[in-house]
């Protein structure tokens, strides 16, 4: 895949960055919202908190796990 991707010329790359990042940052939305309405819908403060330490968590041990 990073074949792929290193062959295509600049200005391709950046367009499927672009792509990429607003696919990411779609999703992530998307799963926030998700959250904050089944996570502790009345507390949005706490909802919002539990995101970051469960988001951090993955990170964590993804880095781990790849280490």
């Amino acid at each position: 895949m990073f074949d792929k991707f290193s062959r295509m010329k600049t200005h391709h790359q950046t367009m499927f960055a672009i792509i990429i990042l607003f696919a990411i940052i779609s999703f992530w939305r998307g799963l926030q919202g998700l959250m904050d309405i089944y996570l502790y819908p009345g507390n949005r403060l706490l909802s919002l908190w539990l995101s970051v330490f469960i988001g951090l968590g993955i990170l964590i041990v993804s880095h781990y796990v790849t280490s």
